[in-house]
C-alpha cells in the first residue's frame, strides 16, 4: 500500500505548516527574519553612524561572538534557511500573494547562490577573481555590507507584500485558500466570508 504525503512525518509537517499552522509558521519565520534585519541594521549603524571600520562592525551578535559572524557557516546557513522556509511555506499561498512570495523565493535563490560561492571559497581557500578573500559575483561592484543590505531588502519587500495580500484575500483567493490564515478577522476577510 502506497503512503500518502499526509501519512509520513514529513508530509504531516508540510501539511500542517501550510494549513492549520500556516499563520504560526509565517509569524515564527518573520521573527527570525526581523532578528536578522536587526543585526544588519546594527552593523550599518556601527559603520555609518559610529564610523567603525567594516571589519570591526559585526552587529550585536558580532560584538558578543566575533568568531561567529566572520565564518561563512553562519551566513550560508542563514541563506539556506531562508530559501528552504520560503519554499516550504509557498504552498499555503494563493493568487497575488503566491506571486509575490515566489518573487521573494526567486531573489533568495540568487542570494543563496552568492552565499554558496562564498562558502565554497572559504572552505577550499581558493578565492575567485584573484581576490585574497571569499568574493561573490556582485561583490565585484558593490561592497559586501551594502550588497547584503540590498539583498535582504529585495527579498524582504516582496515577502511582506505577500504576507499582507495573503491576510487580505480577494473572493477568488479566499475560495482557494486552504490555510487557517483565512480566518484573520480583518474587515475585508470578514466581509468576504459572510458574503
Amino acid at each position: 500500500m502506497a503512503k500518502t504525503a499526509e501519512s509520513t512525518a514529513a508530509g504531516r509537517f508540510l501539511y500542517s505548516i501550510n494549513h492549520d499552522r500556516h499563520r504560526l509558521a509565517l509569524n515564527a519565520y518573520l521573527v527570525v527574519v526581523l532578528a536578522h534585519w536587526a543585526e544588519h541594521l546594527a552593523q550599518a549603524y556601527q559603520i555609518w553612524g559610529l564610523g567603525w571600520p567594516a571589519k570591526k562592525a559585526g552587529g550585536a551578535l558580532g560584538l558578543a561572538y566575533p568568531w561567529l559572524v566572520t565564518t561563512e557557516w553562519l551566513h550560508y546557513g542563514y541563506a539556506l534557511f531562508m530559501i528552504t522556509v520560503l519554499f516550504l511555506l509557498r504552498p499555503g499561498f494563493t493568487g497575488r500573494s503566491r506571486t509575490w512570495w515566489t518573487i521573494s523565493l526567486g531573489i533568495q535563490f540568487w542570494h543563496h547562490i552568492e552565499h554558496l560561492l562564498l562558502f565554497v571559497q572559504a572552505q577550499s581557500h581558493h578565492f575567485l577573481f584573484g581576490r585574497s578573500a571569499p568574493t561573490s559575483i556582485l561583490q565585484l561592484v558593490v561592497s559586501r555590507v551594502e550588497l547584503h543590505l540590498f539583498y535582504n531588502t529585495i527579498v524582504f519587500i516582496p515577502m511582506v507584500i505577500a504576507m499582507y495580500l495573503h491576510l487580505r484575500p480577494t473572493q477568488d483567493e479566499l475560495e482557494g485558500m486552504t490555510c487557517g490564515c483565512r480566518a484573520t478577522g480583518s474587515p475585508r476577510t470578514a466581509a468576504v466570508s459572510h458574503a
